[in-house]
């Protein structure tokens, strides 16, 4: 027992010596596992809901602090949803403000809101016009691994509230008005750099 108390005391100590420790500015990418809200036919009120598809996501951020930290980033991400009728595409630039705590060595976990900025969507071949709110704002919560200079990390995000866009008269379906909740939800993969 004494022996195993050691050698984890030990472990614990070699991780923290890579531990991502000091403020700086650094670059990310990676995947997304994302869907965005429900399909809504108005006529019918037929409901689909979307089937989920990786996108991927490429910024920068800034770290300031140590065990606590804040870390705002600037992140162009990239998502796509499937549904019956075609695929929904959006492009935005995501603006996190998370709140972090290095919990012990390398391990952190952090939340904060996430600022987005929708500046194209498209559903199949039809550019959207109608987006009820260009800016939204959601949340992101998840934990990393910092080795050194590299980090590792998984966080889910989600919107406040729906952001509905609508297509009137379009070729996809025969009715008069559709709509898509263009709120997503997804799982995100992350590798960063601190420079």
């Amino acid at each position: 027992m004494k022996n195993t108390l050691v050698i984890i005391l030990f472990c614990i100590g070699c991780l923290s010596t890579f531990a991502q420790k000091k403020s700086g500015i650094g670059i990310k990418a990676g995947l997304n596992y994302s869907s965005n809200g429900d399909y809504l036919e108005d006529v019918n009120e037929a409901i689909q809901n979307p089937d989920a598809n990786v996108g991927y996501h490429i910024g920068f951020y800034g770290k300031l602090g140590d065990k606590y930290y804040l870390r705002p980033e600037v992140v162009y991400t990239h998502t796509k949803s499937g549904y019956n009728d075609g695929d929904l595409v959006i492009d935005k630039l995501d603006i996190p403000i998370l709140g972090g705590w290095r919990i012990i060595g390398p391990l952190n976990i952090f939340a904060g809101p996430s600022f987005q900025y929708i500046f194209n969507s498209k559903f199949s071949d039809i550019t959207i016009d109608s987006i009820e709110n260009d800016f939204t704002v959601g949340l992101n919560i998840g934990a990393g691994l910092n080795l050194g200079r590299i980090g590792l990390e998984i966080r889910y995000e989600t919107g406040f509230g729906e952001n509905i866009a609508t297509f009137i008269n379009t070729n996809i379906t025969s009715l008069p008005e559709s709509r898509v909740d263009t709120r997503a939800n997804q799982v995100i993969f992350s590798l960063s750099f601190l420079f």
